[in-house]
């Protein structure tokens, strides 16, 4: 991981009246200003042979980062052992394709608690994860933003404690919206950052991946995403407590307006 803090999105950018794939957004981004994209492979690993090569290059020639976004279709806590099978299968689909392109991390929710205790669901979890072999990807569990998904910060540090080849995707716009609009000011934002120091480590804030982006959320959580300045999210005391806390690492931008919001923290952090 790069020394300072890269910007980057999640999926496609929305171009300038240009249809772009993944391997001609790179440039289109790096051009843009911005340093990193994270693919989705949440309904499909869309890195191919017919595609990788490109990218690869792209990648090489722009000095830029790939990360991945995993299938949603991923449930270490399913009752049935085929289910938890598959899931580490989708898992490992991941791995394969972000190593053709030379990808640093795949980020994906752990599973749900169903009819489990959380107790129970972390045991079942954690079992799994421990079943993912060392392919020189990082394993990046992601704070969910619904109160049913398994995926508190809490529950998330601790898998990473235990687990060696886990490592730590927070999402800023996730525990917002999980908890009802709990992240206000500064002292929010630095809690969460001072926690995480405190229990893994300074090592785990200077390799840190970061989602970040306007929410729209109920009582239940996370409901749909939204531009940043549409938003009630405090984008501005979140880079604030990044930098204060000299966080290094990647945030990814996710929401409609993509490369414009990524651009927008990009220049407010390095305006602070």
């Amino acid at each position: 991981m790069s020394g300072r803090l890269l910007f980057g999105i999640s999926g496609l950018p929305l171009g300038v009246g240009q249809k772009v794939n993944y391997a001609s957004a790179i440039p289109y981004l790096k051009a843009f200003g911005l340093d990193a994209m994270e693919l989705l492979f949440v309904r499909t690993v869309n890195v191919s042979d017919a595609n990788k090569d490109t990218i690869l290059h792209n990648k090489l020639a722009n000095d830029f980062y790939l990360s991945a976004h995993g299938s949603h279709y991923i449930n270490l806590n399913a009752d049935a052992s085929e289910k938890r099978k598959a899931s580490i299968e989708r898992i490992l689909d991941g791995v394969d394709a972000l190593l053709k392109v030379q990808g640093r991390s795949l980020i994906f929710h752990p599973g749900y608690y169903l009819g489990s205790s959380k107790e129970g669901s972390y045991t079942a979890i954690k079992e799994s994860l421990c079943r993912l072999p060392h392919k020189g990807i990082d394993y990046r569990l992601e704070t969910t933003g619904k109160g049913t998904a398994f995926g508190t910060l809490e529950e998330l540090v601790s898998l990473c404690k235990e687990i060696p080849s886990c490592k730590l995707c927070i999402d800023f716009a996730h525990i917002h919206a999980r908890n009802n609009g709990s992240l206000k000011n500064y002292d929010d934002f630095a809690g969460i950052l001072q926690y995480v120091s405190g229990q893994l480590g300074q090592a785990a804030l200077d390799d840190l991946h970061i989602h970040m982006g306007g929410v729209e959320y109920g009582v239940k959580g996370e409901r749909n995403h939204l531009p940043l300045q549409e938003s009630d999210f405090n984008y501005v005391a979140c880079l604030k407590a990044l930098k204060e806390f000299e966080v290094r690492g990647c945030v990814i931008c996710e929401g409609p307006r993509v490369e414009y919001d990524s651009l927008l923290l990009k220049r407010t952090y390095q305006d602070l």
